[in-house]
């Protein structure tokens, strides 16, 4: 069962979170890597350098996205490729356990689960554009 009272509430608490992250991994490839590193790190993984450039937009607007809650579910849904992506051309090949050299996967795919799993809840309180009917 499902409380209706809280329910908004603790899907506004998961938007923040993902948010936040969102902004951290942003903040990685901006400030810590720099632009020119995080295109040097796509290269080495076989994407096209300007790939990156995407990332970072994407990133940025989805995290941005889900701070406010403009239209969150989308959002929350258009973030996975990122995610899916970073399991497939980063961690995938380093195994399961996020503690492995690399990074393995089990974080990322965390991630994702709770992307979808925001987007099956609902926008939560406060968002200021709802999201369109999706399912």
């Amino acid at each position: 069962m499902i409380d209706m009272t809280t329910a908004p509430f603790g899907a506004l608490i998961l938007r923040l979170a993902l948010a936040f992250l969102f902004f951290a991994h942003v903040y990685l490839k901006l400030f810590i890597f720099k632009p020119a590193g995080t295109v040097g790190f796509f290269k080495s993984l076989g994407l096209p350098g300007w790939f990156a450039y995407v990332t970072i937009v994407w990133e940025i607007l989805g995290a941005t996205a889900l701070l406010f809650g403009f239209m969150p579910r989308l959002a929350a849904l258009a973030m996975i490729p990122v995610m899916a992506g970073t399991v497939v051309k980063v961690h995938g090949p380093a195994g399961f356990w996020f503690t492995n050299p690399n990074g393995g996967w089990e974080y990322p795919v965390f991630w994702i689960v709770t992307l979808l799993v925001f987007a099956l809840l609902g926008d939560g309180a406060a968002a200021i554009v709802a999201t369109p009917a999706l399912f």
